[in-house]
């Protein structure tokens, strides 16, 4: 009995008992592959492959300790080919020399190679572009393992080459069939209740190697009484969360919160929020995006919704962390609660576009200034009239350049403050609409 959690190499000496568990556990075959049935199963793309016995070049994307290796590993035997693994970590060129003349001797004999790169994300662009000549003229087979995106961290030219097949992390039911595997193998039930046993799943958070670790510090207890659930944080090492402050989870954790508080789901804003900051994501990073958010998705339709930000930024750095993680979740509360309006930012957006079109024209002779005697003569100022000497407060000058027609960038939703908004423009284009002797300018 097997099991696929181990993205490693096989150990080596040593009795059977001194191998690790997750070691002990590798399956035999695809078939006892856990968690990954829509690549392995029906119409899945690694069974269609296992049916042809023909295998392309390949990626294999997805989190630790889903299997990575073994499926590697074990697609080589299927086929009938040699099996070569590099680690992206520790392998040089050299490294990579000796294994592509190694696969050159054996296509000479008419053995195939499959060539199997751990991480190879960590490559640079010159490395993994080295690899393509091999894998265009068939010396390899290339299968390369990683947990970050591929669209982000690998060679375009060499991504066209390969297909991507996302990987899984495990679920409930495939980790708690993997213990049943563990307790077969070894003899002896895990010290644990139900409820102990699903609490020590969740602390795998989708890992099954690290599952099995956990599990194998579990046998090694004295025999005695059943951990309860609540205290497996102390008998066990708590997994950090999958997070990387620097790759895929940061963008798109900070896109859920972002989605979040737009939708105005105040509960999964704050569970977002959580789960970056139990990653140790800077809350600087989080505040910048809330102060932008304050004024791209709410803007005026809650004009304390930017001052709210701020606020929770300046509360922050007064305290530090963790108390002042509290400014972030108020602020977090306020944002997804508030009436939301993107009107702002498409109307600043479609600004921007004008100005690029319509180059440097000047603006109108009544909104510019007149300090000296030849700019009055040039007409500079004329026909200027100061708002504050008229009645409505307004004088319903047009301020857009003279060779440009009016346009309407900002249009207020009818929601919060902005219906208030909406109002006054209405009012002061309707004083427009009268100078220019009632015509809509717009």
């Amino acid at each position: 009995m097997a099991d696929l959690f181990s993205d490693g190499d096989t150990a080596t000496g040593g009795g059977e008992e001194h191998r690790p568990l997750a070691d002990r556990l590798r399956p035999a075959s695809l078939d006892e592959v856990l968690g990954q049935d829509h690549l392995l199963c029906g119409d899945g793309p690694l069974a269609r492959l296992r049916a042809t016995g023909r295998i392309g070049s390949l990626i294999l994307w997805g989190p630790p300790g889903t299997g990575k290796t073994t499926i590697a590993r074990l697609l080589a035997r299927e086929v009938g080919m040699e099996f070569e693994q590099l680690s992206a970590v520790f392998a040089g060129i050299a490294d990579v020399r000796k294994v592509i003349d190694r696969a050159a001797r054996r296509a000479q004999a008419g053995q195939k190679t499959l060539l199997f790169v751990d991480e190879i994300h960590r490559f640079n662009r010159s490395q993994q572009d080295g690899f393509l000549p091999f894998v265009e003229d068939g010396t390899i087979v290339l299968i390369g393992a990683t947990t970050e995106n591929p669209s982000f961290e690998v060679n375009g030219a060499l991504l066209s080459r390969c297909q991507v097949l996302p990987l899984k992390a495990l679920d409930e039911a495939s980790l708690l069939a993997l213990l049943k595997r563990a307790e077969d193998l070894t003899g002896t039930t895990l010290p644990l209740d139900e409820d102990g046993r699903r609490t020590l799943v969740a602390m795998a958070d989708g890992d099954g190697r690290y599952l099995l670790n956990m599990a194998e510090e579990l046998f090694a207890l004295p025999e005695g009484d059943i951990v309860p659930a609540d205290r497996l944080g102390t008998v066990l090492q708590r997994r950090a969360p999958l997070y990387d402050k620097g790759q895929e989870a940061h963008y798109n954790l900070i896109s859920a919160l972002h989605k979040a508080l737009r939708g105005s789901d105040t509960d999964a804003a704050l569970y977002w929020l959580a789960r970056m900051l139990a990653g140790g994501e800077d809350p600087r990073y989080i505040l910048r995006r809330m102060i932008r958010f304050a004024s791209e998705d709410i803007g005026l339709a809650d004009p304390q919704a930017l001052q709210q930000a701020i606020l929770a930024r300046d509360a922050y750095e007064f305290i530090g962390s963790p108390e002042g993680d509290l400014a972030l979740a108020q602020c977090a509360i306020y944002l997804a609660t508030a009436p939301k309006s993107n009107a702002a930012y498409t109307a600043f957006k479609k600004a921007m576009r004008s100005a690029r079109k319509h180059g440097s024209l000047p603006p109108p002779m009544h909104a510019v200034n007149a300090p000296t005697r030849m700019m009055k003569d040039l007409g500079y100022g004329k026909g200027y009239v100061y708002d504050h000497d008229i009645e409505q407060g307004s004088a319903g000058l047009n301020y857009f350049p003279e060779e440009m027609a009016r346009e309407n960038y900002y249009r207020p939703q009818e929601r919060g403050f902005e219906r208030e908004i909406a109002k006054r423009l209405a009012y002061w284009q309707r004083i427009r609409d009268v100078r220019a002797g009632g015509k809509d300018e717009r």
